[in-house]
C-alpha cells in the first residue's frame, strides 16, 4: 500500500477513469504525489483555497513504469512529455529534435497501470524547451530537473489502477500560504537555473545537436 495525495480545488472522493486533461505530462490519468505539501501547493490558486485529497493505493498486481529507475533515462521522460504536452517549437533544430526523440526514445508506456516520474511544472517545461532548442546541454537538463525540489508524481492510467485507490480524507489547504509557497518554489528553480547558465558546460557535455548528428540510440551507454 502506498499513500498518495491529489491537489484540487474540490474534494475528489472517487477518481473517475477517462476523465481529466489528456494534454498532461503522461497523458490522460489521475495525477498524484506522495508529498502532502506539494499537493497543497497545487491545490490552491492565488485567491482560492483547495484540498490535498488523501488516498491509499494497493499497488499489488499493478504494472508500474518508473521513469527514474534502472533502464530509463531523461530522454525517455522527455519523449513522453513531447507526445502529450503542447510545445511551442519554432526553430529548425527544435523541430528536428522533437521528431528524433519521439522516433528513438519513446518507451512503451501506454499499457502501464501506473507511471512514476518527474513533474513538469512551468519552469521544468521551459528547461525542456531550452534543451530542444540547443541552448542547454543534456547534463544541464538533468541537473535542472532537480531544481525547485518538485520530486516525483504518480499517475494512475488504467481501470485497474483506479479500482485500487481508496479515499481517506480531504486535507484543507490555505491559498494565502500555499500559493505563495508554490510561487517561491518556481522562483527558486528559475533563479537556480539562471545561475547554472552562467557556468560554462564542460567539454564532455553534449547538446541535442550532438545527439542528432551522431544518431544516438536508446541503448547508447552515454545515456
Amino acid at each position: 500500500m502506498i499513500e498518495l495525495y491529489h491537489g484540487s480545488d474540490k474534494i475528489v472522493r472517487t477518481p473517475e477513469y477517462g476523465k481529466g486533461n489528456p494534454l498532461n505530462d503522461y497523458g490522460l490519468g489521475f495525477y498524484c504525489t506522495r508529498e502532502i505539501e506539494l499537493a497543497k501547493e497545487w491545490a490552491c490558486s492565488e485567491t482560492n483555497d483547495g484540498f490535498a485529497n488523501h488516498y491509499m493505493l494497493d499497488e499489488a498486481g499493478l504494472s508500474c513504469l518508473y521513469l527514474n529507475g534502472k533502464g530509463y533515462h531523461i530522454l525517455n521522460w522527455l519523449a513522453i512529455l513531447l507526445e502529450n504536452r503542447r510545445f511551442d517549437l519554432s526553430s529548425p533544430i527544435s523541430v528536428r529534435a522533437k521528431k528524433y526523440i519521439l522516433d528513438n526514445f519513446l518507451p512503451d508506456y501506454k499499457d502501464s497501470d501506473l507511471i512514476v516520474g518527474y513533474r513538469a511544472d512551468d519552469s521544468y517545461f521551459s528547461f525542456s524547451r531550452a534543451f530542444l532548442s540547443n541552448t542547454i546541454t543534456l547534463e544541464q537538463l538533468r541537473r535542472a530537473m532537480h531544481l525547485g525540489k518538485l520530486g516525483e508524481q504518480t499517475v494512475l492510467r488504467s481501470p485497474s489502477a483506479f479500482e485500487a485507490i481508496s479515499f481517506i480524507n480531504p486535507i484543507p489547504a490555505d491559498a494565502s500560504v500555499y500559493h505563495a509557497k508554490r510561487s517561491a518554489r518556481d522562483r527558486e528553480a528559475r533563479e537556480s537555473y539562471q545561475k547554472m547558465l552562467t557556468e560554462a558546460p564542460s567539454e564532455s557535455e553534449v547538446f541535442v545537436s550532438t545527439i542528432l548528428n551522431e544518431k544516438w540510440t536508446n541503448e547508447d551507454p552515454r545515456l
